[in-house]
């Protein structure tokens, strides 16, 4: 970076441009840069104003976030935001931020040091820094609340999430909102000599101390419920809370008190490791540095995967077929589209033109050949059922355009057999998106012995185009996330066998930050899966796995889960659960049939016995080279299977505890129950 801060004189106004690409991160570097030419300016008696700007799309879309983890390890000293943001402030001669794009965390901090704030329609201004596990550190917890008012700034700082330019400007937070460049904008209010106006001396907007702690107690129950276990939102709230209190500096110390605990704490560890896996995803060596673009998709299967995989492609601009061997589920399928559009604009999500070009993106075919007659792409999601998605392929061989993505949405089943079915086993993949697919952000890229080099590019640029987070994953049993959840499930099953309360197994892992308890997923997912699930894994030799479960029992029993009423639970017409004697009758006849000792199980136990089982099947996976790296697998478990992003994914979560630690437990577990709990070899490595 050579000059991270351009400076251009004009008629009296200095224009200062952030570039530091490719987003303007504020590095040290910047803010050095920054405070320099603004002192500079401050001293320059041709400088009347100063006009600052961020090069390319951006403003300032945050803090360098590498410097977190280095700063927190002791390996560089702490950077002093707050005295960077208050050089700007102090600045004699009027500061105005001309903002596009993002002007988030650290930006929005930049810009509220700036006396004045001018920002295009399409800006996005926040606070984000909860997602990283800490709160904003550069003041901002103590402007924000005197150009919003503490709930705004509050319900910015707890929750994370942005503000169009229009809502900032209704809160107070900008001052202007244009159409055209915010430069020129800036340059000509900056030619008015407006006086100075620092964001530090406004307190119009300020609440007494006792209406802040109010609002404060009203905030920490609300995050209680919907961020649960964090802590940097309550963190947030009492450094907001402190605005209204105390003097400026004294708030602002308040402020880095608090931000320095959350920057030194588990949870921005995790947080920030997080961040940086999503990003890693995309690094897989031995590909060509470009793909061929998709531009036209066919979706093969209509049901609940295969019209959600449909709607990721219209939603991404791309025109796409949709086939189902069955003309009325396609119409249902359509149907159903069509209306989660109308509901998505009724609740103001969605413009009605925009919902209306997205549903004319979804093309009905009335047979495979017709649907991909042109695609550069296919997805299958048919039953889950090697034979039925064979005779797909070889359908798709026959009538697909040369060069085109074969994908398969399969969650557990052989790709190389699939792929065998046709004569282009180099174009079949593994693209197993998760449910709901237009929600849920993780796509595992499930790469085949002949599959090309070409095509894993394609579908990993494919994947981002969507909008989704791709992690490639090798040809096994389940890949990576199904294959580590059987062990972990089976483990929650084994559990119950053994005397625990279905209650109790879920709930000893929904408290520690699961969103959902193991026996309640097979309840949503429905036990007719599961069995299917589990005789796949055992037709194809998945060690460990045990022959019988009390679990294999349910369909048989009827109870498939929330979809017949009856699982481990019984739900009522909204699909509520609650404890079913019955089931404990049925459950507890096994065990004594088959002779298993019953016994008292504490929540620790549990979730000793159960996440133990996850993470050894993570760390085989990495012995095996089916995942590229341990990241890899806490981004499939952090956006596929409700695992707690502040735990930082399960392979952060064992290393967090020592590698060491987790193989001797391991093996007490090995030498007490047997081949189950046999060490994987990356523990010892």
């Amino acid at each position: 970076m050579s000059h991270p801060v351009s400076e251009t004189p004009r008629d009296g106004v200095l224009i200062l441009v952030i570039d530091n690409p490719p987003v303007n991160a504020l590095s040290v570097q910047v803010l050095e840069a920054l405070a320099a030419a603004v002192g500079r300016a401050a001293d320059d008696p041709s400088v009347q104003a100063v006009v600052l700007a961020g090069a390319g799309k951006n403003f300032v879309a945050g803090a360098d976030i590498s410097l977190f983890p280095r700063i927190a390890a002791g390996e560089i000293p702490p950077v002093p935001w707050q005295d960077f943001m208050n050089c700007i402030e102090d600045c004699p001669k009027p500061v105005i931020a001309a903002i596009q794009g993002a002007a988030l965390g650290g930006g929005l901090e930049t810009a509220m040091a700036c006396h004045y704030r001018v920002a295009t329609r399409s800006a996005l201004v926040g606070q984000p820094e909860v997602k990283l596990g800490l709160i904003p550190g550069a003041g901002g917890t103590q402007r924000l609340p005197r150009l919003a008012g503490v709930a705004r700034a509050m319900e910015m700082c707890a929750f994370g999430e942005p503000l169009s330019a229009e809502a900032a400007l209704a809160a107070g937070i900008l001052d202007r909102v244009v159409d055209g460049d915010p430069v020129e904008v800036a340059l000509e209010w900056a030619r008015t000599s407006p006086p100075l106006r620092r964001t530090r001396d406004l307190r119009e907007k300020l609440c007494t101390p006792e209406e802040a702690e109010s609002l404060a107690e009203e905030f920490r129950q609300s995050v209680r419920r919907k961020m649960p276990h964090q802590t940097a939102p309550e963190a947030a709230i009492e450094a907001v809370a402190a605005a209204a209190r105390l003097p400026f500096e004294e708030g602002l110390a308040a402020e880095r008190r608090l931000f320095e605990q959350c920057l030194h704490g588990p949870q921005s560890r995790a947080l920030i490791h997080v961040f940086f896996a999503e990003r890693a995803t995309a690094k897989v060596a031995g590909l060509p540095e470009r793909a061929a673009p998709v531009e036209r998709a066919a979706v093969i299967g209509a049901g609940t995967m295969g019209s959600g995989i449909a709607v990721c492609f219209a939603n991404a601009g791309i025109p796409v077929a949709l086939t189902d061997a069955s003309p009325a589920s396609l119409e249902r399928a359509l149907a159903l589209i069509r209306k989660q559009y109308e509901s998505a604009v009724q609740k103001g999500r969605l413009d009605a033109a925009e919902a209306a070009r997205r549903m004319e993106r979804i093309r009905a075919a009335g047979s495979v050949a017709e649907a991909v007659a042109g695609a550069d792409a296919v997805i299958e999601a048919v039953f889950e059922d090697p034979a039925v998605k064979q005779e797909v392929f070889r359908a798709l061989d026959e009538a697909a355009r040369p060069g085109a993505l074969l994908a398969t949405n399969t969650s557990t089943l052989d790709i190389d057999a699939i792929a065998a079915a046709t004569k282009r086993p180099e174009s079949v993949l593994g693209l197993h998106f998760f449910s709901p697919a237009p929600v849920m952000k993780l796509v595992e890229v499930v790469r085949g012995r002949a599959t090309a080099p070409e095509a894993v590019a394609r579908a990993l640029e494919l994947a981002r185009r969507l909008k989704k987070i791709p992690v490639l994953a090798g040809n096994c049993f389940g890949f990576i996330g199904n294959r580590m959840f059987l062990p972990y499930r089976t483990q929650a099953v084994s559990i119950a066998e053994q005397g625990a309360l279905p209650e109790e197994v879920d709930a000893a892992l929904t408290s520690w930050g699961m969103a959902m308890g193991p026996l309640a997923v097979g309840d949503l997912v429905g036990h007719d899966v599961w069995l299917m699930i589990r005789r796949e894994a055992l037709r194809r030799g998945v060690p460990h796995i045990p022959p019988a479960a009390f679990e294999d029992e349910l369909p048989r029993l009827g109870r498939l889960g929330q979809k017949s009423g009856l699982g481990w639970y019984r739900y009522d017409e909204n699909r509520r659960p609650q404890p079913d004697p019955e089931l404990l009758r049925l459950l507890r006849e096994y065990a004594a049939a088959r002779g298993i000792e019953q016994r008292s199980w504490t929540a620790e136990q549990i979730r000793e016995r159960t996440l133990l089982a996850l993470v050894n099947e993570g760390a085989r996976i990495l012995d095996e080279g089916m995942a590229q790296r341990a990241s890899d697998i806490d981004v499939v478990f952090v956006h596929g299977f409700g695992f707690p992003a502040w735990r930082g994914g399960p392979m952060h979560w064992a290393g967090s505890h020592g590698r060491a630690r987790v193989l001797e437990r391991l093996q007490v577990l090995y030498d007490e129950d047997g081949p189950f709990w046999k060490p994987a070899a990356w523990w010892s490595a």
